[in-house]
């Protein structure tokens, strides 16, 4: 399925400067985000709900966790989205020596037009966060921990979900260990929790903060 969805937005995102050819570079790199990440969410959401019905309001693994949960874990998600940025961005540049480590999502974001930034944002804030959860801290992290355990499940699922989001960073491997804290720290809210929406609600404001950026940088807009 993390095959599945990646390969599915890498597809559409392919296509839509070969249909779209009017639109400016900026614009037209905006539309293939937003678009691919609108046809590959609910298409996975949709193969992993009639794969895994089963698995669907389970709270523990094997189970994607989609019940409710505790305020405190809701709260402690917000808290630890929020810090993430910060303390990841910290130690980022203390790995990287004061090297830049662009990021692709956050440059298109800064170079689209206020028109673009608005639905940009939302499916980053709002759809990209809950496919991924329900990817790697639902079904990936499910099908790990009866083969290998809690601690390794963990382990591996938080290194891969690092990893495929290095083409973004453009493979700066500074950024790798600060992916790695977000990742295990989204696993314990899962685990802990029993629901994969404080994952999802930690997720979303990690990103909301990159997208606040967009709008409040110098010299964007």
């Amino acid at each position: 399925m993390v095959a599945i969805y990646f390969l599915l937005q890498a597809i559409v995102a392919t296509a839509i400067p070969l249909l779209v050819r009017t639109l400016p570079a900026s614009a037209t790199q905006a539309l293939a985000a937003i678009v691919s990440l609108i046809i590959a969410a609910p298409s996975v959401m949709w193969l992993i709900h009639r794969k895994w019905q089963a698995w669907w309001s389970r709270s523990a693994p094997p189970g994607l966790g989609f019940a409710t949960a505790q305020p405190r874990f809701l709260a402690a998600a917000v808290i630890a989205g929020l810090l993430a940025p910060l303390l990841g961005g910290l130690l980022t540049h203390w790995l990287a020596q004061n090297h830049p480590v662009p990021q692709d999502i956050r440059q298109l974001g800064g170079q689209a037009s206020i028109g673009w930034r608005l639905p940009l944002a939302l499916v980053a804030v709002a759809v990209g966060p809950l496919v991924e959860e329900t990817l790697f801290r639902g079904t990936l992290l499910s099908a790990l921990m009866p083969r290998w355990g809690t601690g390794w499940a963990v382990t591996l699922s938080s290194l891969l979900f690092a990893l495929v989001h290095l083409p973004g960073l453009q493979f700066h491997l500074y950024a790798l260990p600060a992916l790695t804290l977000l990742a295990l720290t989204l696993a314990w809210l899962r685990l802990h929790s029993g629901s994969i929406w404080p994952p999802v609600l930690a997720h979303a404001s990690n990103n909301l903060l990159a997208v606040i950026v967009w709008f409040v940088a110098p010299g964007v807009g």
